[in-house]
């Protein structure tokens, strides 16, 4: 799904960014390697910074993710957790790295990625970028199988991942992807405030079939005047207008009325409201 959305933004896998890997084990194998991990950086406490310090004992884990150049050494000499991971742990470990190599999908193990919630177990994962100077993590998720449990549902796993925006904008701007903005296809115009609940049931089910529409929303004394909303609805660049006038919405129609000169501009006709499946592709552009 990552290598999808970079692909689809012109960023490449291996130039732009790269994947991270690394297995957290579960909790049993993290708890020993938590020890472990407390009894080496003690020893070494007169190198930790404060928030090292701070963490030592409440979450350890995390100061393996330092950035602080004093603490390198300390770090890279630390127990590593892989070596605490039993054989199941270990074996699905392979086999997500068999899916990504069976998938042509380049990655770095990276020992020290943690991430920074507890819920994790398994499989964790990052995407970074050195295209902005020095590495930088645009995404990351992982596994946690009693996360659901934990917030009160039945025992259930899962994967999730977010995204930073600011630094994939950063980074498409770094890189000199030019992402051209789309315009919409129509543009929702309500002579009256009536007439919005069905608008937002038809808009929604237009936009699920591919079509961008944009619905202005009203002030506290109700839509604007109908030139107002037309002047808004031209500057928008839509190629449509749809209007949900009382007596259209009465046939259970809505008016689609073109707004760009050579699409027919003078030409209004009806659509049913109950099929948009019908004509959403209308509106679609070329």
């Amino acid at each position: 799904m990552c290598r999808a959305l970079w692909r689809e933004l012109g960023l490449i896998e291996g130039r732009d960014l790269w994947l991270e890997i690394n297995s957290l084990g579960q909790p049993e194998e993290r708890r020993a390697h938590r020890a472990a991990l407390i009894a080496h950086l003690e020893a070494h406490a007169d190198l930790l910074d404060d928030d090292a310090k701070r963490r030592l004992h409440s979450n350890p884990l995390r100061i393996l993710d330092t950035k602080t150049p004093a603490m390198q050494a300390v770090v890279d000499a630390a127990p590593r957790l892989i070596d605490f991971l039993g054989e199941a742990s270990l074996a699905h470990f392979d086999a997500v790295r068999a899916v990504l190599d069976a998938a042509g999908l380049p990655y770095r193990i990276n020992p020290r990625l943690v991430r920074g919630m507890d819920y994790y177990n398994l499989t964790v994962f990052e995407w970074v970028t050195d295209r902005m100077g020095a590495p930088l993590t645009v995404g990351g998720g992982g596994r946690y199988d009693s996360l659901i449990e934990q917030l009160g549902g039945k025992p259930a796993p899962g994967v999730g991942w977010g995204l930073g925006i600011e630094r994939l904008l950063l980074l498409l701007d770094a890189v000199g992807v030019v992402t051209p903005p789309r315009l919409p296809d129509a543009y929702a115009v309500l002579p009256a405030a009536a007439a919005l609940p069905t608008a937002m049931v038809l808009i929604e089910a237009l936009r699920a079939h591919g079509a961008s529409v944009i619905l202005h929303p009203a002030g506290k004394d109700g839509p604007a005047s109908m030139k107002s909303q037309f002047k808004k609805a031209d500057a928008s660049g839509a190629r449509h207008a749809l209007v949900f006038g009382a007596d259209e919405l009465a046939q259970g129609m809505v008016a689609l009325k073109p707004l760009r000169a050579g699409e027919g501009a003078a030409t209004q006709v009806l659509r049913p409201l109950a099929d948009p499946a019908a004509w959403a592709g209308e509106l679609l552009r070329s």
